[in-house]
């Protein structure tokens, strides 16, 4: 299926624009949620911080420029149109940017717990969901840009073990006394850095999906 859609893609230039902005997109979105997660760990000065805060706009920005060729192109093409290379299209880029929208939720924490999160320091469970979601953003990118459909199968395949079940736990624990982490606010803290783990790991395994699986099953797992 992907070599017909890259084909397609590759015959139009809008299409072939969206495309390439998509991937700049993706690769966007990791080095602000490598540099948010730093920030996280680090403290960081807030007039530093709220700069980073802004990268989200770039984002938002990409989406729109994508959202806009490809809206062009089915216009333009309407008899003859590949609507299904326009959904996937749009599917990822809609991913793409709630990625941005999440991370942007991590600098927020970043800006309002100053104590700052060293994953290791805190919960090896959160440290290991830390490390998955940096490797899975690396491997996204790399499934994208080769379709690799053995790489975009794994990902699928672990995230509920390594991502979701995992950060589903810290939660639990927290609400339920098990795990305090010193005290209300760093148990608050520690439990949105969790959550907003597992959504970025749910909008990757989306955009692994859109390699892996057919349009109507974008974004599902078996």
């Amino acid at each position: 299926m992907w070599k017909t859609i890259l084909k397609i893609w590759t015959s139009n230039s809008l299409l072939e624009q969206a495309w390439t902005q998509s991937i700049e997109m993706l690769k966007l979105s990791n080095d602000f949620f490598n540099q948010s997660v730093d920030s996280l760990r680090g403290g960081g000065d807030t007039k530093e911080l709220l700069k980073l805060k802004r990268r989200d706009k770039e984002i938002n920005q990409f989406q729109v420029e994508v959202r806009k060729k490809i809206m062009t192109y089915l216009y333009h093409h309407a008899d003859g149109a590949d609507v299904n290379s326009g959904v996937i299209l749009l599917n990822m880029v809609v991913d793409i940017e709630r990625l941005g929208d999440y991370t942007k939720n991590i600098l927020d924490l970043a800006l309002n717990f100053k104590k700052g999160i060293r994953s290791e320091d805190i919960s090896e469970e959160l440290n290991a969901i830390e490390s998955k979601v940096r490797d899975r953003f690396k491997k996204t990118i790399e499934v994208v840009e080769t379709q690799d459909e053995t790489l975009g199968e794994s990902l699928l395949e672990t995230f509920r073990e390594d991502i979701s079940r995992a950060s589903d736990k810290i939660v639990d624990d927290i609400l339920t006394g098990v795990q305090t982490f010193e005290g209300g606010d760093r148990s608050t803290a520690v439990a949105l850095y969790a959550r907003y783990l597992k959504r970025i790991g749910s909008h990757l395994k989306n955009i692994a999906s859109t390699i892996v699986n057919p349009t109507d099953q974008i974004g599902f797992i078996d």
